[in-house]
This record gives structure tokens, C-alpha cells and sequence, in this order.
């Protein structure tokens, strides 16, 4: 783990990537479609970020967030130059939510409304999620499988549908993603034979 992972009650809503230019600006990577009511001045983040980082355990409040070409800036407070801008860089930041309140956000799901779900390739489910982990380059899903644990990156070209009243999240990996998982029974028990050309297939570029 890069950090602790931040209570059911809260809502992932961004990350802050770099900094940006020399007044304490961060660019953020918002995961909320609606950051007017979300990123308003005053509002505190729960910052998710490594245990070493002198922002462990503290919270970051908004002074302001523009926007530069199309890019969401943010302004915060204790953060007054490039240097401790720097030091927030790939911070994650958590919000809290009420607990009847389900997220609004597009793509957005609370950790435990994940946790559990069956996860189904080509209408086949191979496992169940049992856990997330929030990294700074992306998130993962943790999907137990009668082969083991395998992690999965939780964005929208591997993971395009989560839908939680069925309970089913549909993963499209790319070859090789998860080479770990048992294959079809080999019909044909001969051993030092042949290998079939579908137990061997190309990897270009992979």
C-alpha cells in the first residue's frame, strides 16, 4: 500500500498531478462531473498519499480552481510555492460523503459497493473483487480466481461496465493480461506432443 486507504465513508474525487507554475498551483484530474459543487473554495480533501510524504495523515483545504486550457488548477492553502506544490504531486484526494448518499459522479464507486462484485470476461465470470488499491499511476482491482489473486487496472478501456445492482463488472483485458488464469482442460492428455497453436499464440508488441 502507498498510503491508508481512506474510510467507506468517503468519495475519491481527485488526484493532483503536477505543479503548475510557481505560486503552489497543482493541476488536478478531476473524477467528479461536477466540480462546481465539489471543488468549492473551503472545501477540505482527506489527502491519500505515501506514509514518508510530510502530508501523511493531513487534510488539504481549497482556496481556489481555475482553469488553463481546458486543465482544472488548484489553489490550496499551506501550499505557497512550486517546491510544496511539488511535494503533493500524485495525491489523491478523498471528500467526505454522507453515508445514504450514493455517488453522483460519473464512474465513481465507494470502495465496499465494489468489493465483492463478480467480474465476467466474454460472459464468463472469473472471479470476485475483494479489494481496490489506489495507486498513484492508476487504480487496481484485486480479483480472487481459482488460479489466485490478479490485479486488473480499473480504467474504462479494460473495465467498461460496473453495474452494481446486478453485481457484475465486465473487464475486456488485453491478451496477455491474464495469462495466470486456468485455460479450457486440454482434451488432448499427451505429454512431449505437439503444442497447439492456440496454446502459444503471438504477443507482438505486447
Amino acid at each position: 500500500m502507498n498510503g491508508s486507504t481512506p474510510p467507506r465513508s468517503q468519495l475519491r474525487v481527485g488526484r493532483l498531478t503536477k505543479a503548475h507554475g510557481l505560486k503552489g498551483a497543482i493541476k488536478l484530474e478531476l473524477f467528479t462531473d461536477d466540480p462546481g459543487r465539489r471543488f468549492v473554495p473551503g472545501a477540505v480533501f482527506t489527502l491519500q498519499v505515501p506514509t514518508g510524504s510530510p502530508w501523511h495523515g493531513r487534510t488539504l483545504e481549497l482556496v481556489e480552481l481555475r482553469w488553463y486550457n481546458q486543465h482544472a488548477v488548484g489553489f490550496f492553502k499551506d501550499v505557497p510555492d512550486r517546491e510544496a506544490a511539488e511535494a503533493l504531486a500524485k495525491a489523491i484526494l478523498w471528500i467526505d460523503q454522507d453515508d445514504e448518499e450514493q455517488p453522483d459522479e460519473e464512474d465513481a464507486w465507494y470502495d465496499h459497493q465494489l468489493v465483492g462484485l463478480a467480474v465476467v470476461r466474454d460472459g464468463e465470470k472469473i472471479g470476485t473483487i475483494t479489494r481496490l488499491e489506489h495507486l498513484p499511476a492508476q487504480d487496481l482491482l484485486i480479483v480472487k480466481t481459482p488460479a489466485g489473486e490478479v490485479m486488473i487496472p480499473f480504467v474504462k478501456a479494460i473495465v467498461p461496465s460496473v453495474d452494481i445492482s446486478t453485481g457484475i463488472v465486465t473487464i475486456t483485458p488485453p491478451p496477455g493480461l491474464l495469462e495466470e488464469l486456468p485455460e479450457e482442460p486440454d482434451t488432448d492428455p499427451e505429454p512431449e506432443t505437439q503444442t497447439p497453436p492456440v496454446e502459444t499464440p503471438e504477443r507482438e508488441g505486447a
